[in-house]
């Protein structure tokens, strides 16, 4: 069964994750951003992409490549970032006063670590095992740069920091957008921010970091220019530009969305589903996809679906927290809420709606009807407009429907209410008492006809009609 955390990362090899690097890496992860372009009171790595916090993409990336330890800095007052980054070491940036800064509260947790240091943002969720291990292979080969930086070409450069590079094609310095010259500018190999650098030069470099810019901030890219003056080597890997966009507003993180959306639905093909219309259906982080299954234009996947082989889903449905079994057809305009299970063979048609009801095999609910908190059993028939009144106000309660039951259209079955094996219940029927096995029970009043009343009605609204 293919699974979309598989996916998230893109063209992961088993190698891959086994590639470990000669020299012990520690992460930093710069977690500290408010999200001010988003105006939102929610931390910007906690926006959710596919259904979860981007900065667990990160963390899931990282998490196979053995870097000890990886360390989480983010801001005074952001418990929820810790916790989500649980159980990674966080450290507290206060104030905030740039990359440079933040970086450097990560030496309350590394000590005097001599390792590498790999540096990430939490809001670059898209980067890939394979760009870090290139970036990490860099830095560890000849002639050992002392710092790394993954560098893109921008289609759009804006407000990326330039990457200076020098006529041997080594890395000069880091030049920040707002503080470069107009000719810097025209430069298009950019900075996506990540770096590795060597351990041993890290905390000289930055106690050396001014703020003695448009920002007055303390940049970690200008430790590219001090390690220069050093005398030490650095370097730049070129990334995808896809993988290496920043998220800082709302454009940013439906952007970062549309890419990661293209790269789980590619995966949910490569896995053996059919996606009749591919832009329009939206995966969430852990969905799971059998063999041979359809899926029509405009179906969402919400958290925890589970799809077997052979399904069929037709247009315009939404599902979350359903399981879907081997050979059922769902929808069109199906509603699948938490709590659905949904058996072999079974039939969901336009306009239903299943909550924390499970459909047993070969059962059919096709038009218009509602189940919820209920149980129908093996090969039973719900006919259009039938709804299981769970909820009386206070509480909710359960309906039981039996194998080899028919229901007829426009019932409302009053829970909590047993329906036993094999009964049958007239349209239009209210039932609020159990039903025997194969019995039939109907609750309509008595039809009554008036001979001619039509044609007199008629008639006298005719008459009062005319005489206005």
């Amino acid at each position: 069964m293919w699974q979309v955390p598989d996916a998230v990362t893109a063209n992961r090899h088993s190698n891959d994750r086994q590639t470990m690097t000669k020299t012990k890496t520690a992460a930093v992860i710069l977690a500290a951003g408010l999200g001010t372009r988003m105006k939102s009171a929610v931390p910007k790595v906690l926006h959710p992409l596919a259904g979860r916090p981007m900065l667990l993409y990160l963390l899931e990336t990282i998490a196979p490549l053995g870097f000890d330890p990886v360390v989480v800095v983010t801001g005074k007052g952001m418990n929820a970032v810790a916790e989500t980054a649980k159980p990674h070491p966080i450290v507290i940036q206060e104030p905030a006063l740039g990359t440079g800064h933040a970086v450097l509260a990560a030496k309350e947790v590394l000590g005097e670590f001599s390792g590498d240091v790999l540096v990430l943002f939490g809001a670059d969720p898209l980067i890939t095992p394979e760009t870090i291990t290139r970036l990490l292979a860099a830095r560890q080969g000849k002639p050992e740069p002392a710092v790394v930086a993954l560098g893109f070409e921008a289609t759009e450069p804006g407000d990326y920091g330039r990457l200076i590079l020098s006529g041997d094609g080594s890395l000069q310095a880091i030049v920040e957008a707002r503080d470069a010259t107009p000719e810097q500018l025209e430069i298009c190999l950019c900075n996506s921010g990540v770096m590795a650098i060597d351990g041993q030069h890290l905390w000289r470099l930055l106690d050396r970091v001014g703020d003695d810019n448009a920002k007055g901030e303390y940049y970690l890219t200008d430790i590219v220019a001090l390690a220069r003056e050093d005398g030490l080597h650095c370097a730049v890997v070129e990334g995808i530009e896809e993988e290496l966009i920043g998220i800082d507003s709302r454009a940013d993180l439906a952007m970062a969305e549309m890419i990661l959306q293209d790269r789980l639905r590619q995966a949910a093909m490569d896995g053996g589903a059919t996606l009749l219309d591919p832009d329009s259906v939206t995966f969430c982080f852990d969905t799971r996809l059998g063999r041979d299954v359809t899926i029509g234009p405009h179906v969402h996947f919400g958290p925890g679906v589970g799809v077997g082989d052979g399904v069929e889903i037709l247009p315009f449905c939404h599902i979350e927290g359903a399981e879907i079994a081997p050979g059922a057809r769902i929808g069109p305009f199906a509603r699948l809420r938490p709590g659905a299970d949904i058996a072999e063979d079974v039939h969901i048609g336009n306009f239903v709606e299943i909550k924390n009801a499970a459909i047993e095999a070969g059962a059919k609910v096709n038009h218009l009807t509602y189940v919820g908190d209920a149980r129908v059993g093996t090969m039973a028939n719900v006919g259009a407009g039938t709804i299981t009144c769970n909820y009386d106000g206070f509480q909710k309660h359960h309906t039981d429907i039996g194998a080899g039951a028919f229901i007829g259209s426009n019932t409302a079955l009053v829970a909590p209410v047993k329906i036993g094996p094999g009964a049958t219940v007239g349209a239009g029927s209210v039932i609020t008492k159990d039903v025997d096995a194969d019995a039939i029970a109907i609750t309509r009043a008595p039809q009554k006809q008036t001979k001619g009343g039509a044609k007199r009605m008629k008639a006298r609204k005719g008459k009062k009609k005319g005489g206005k």
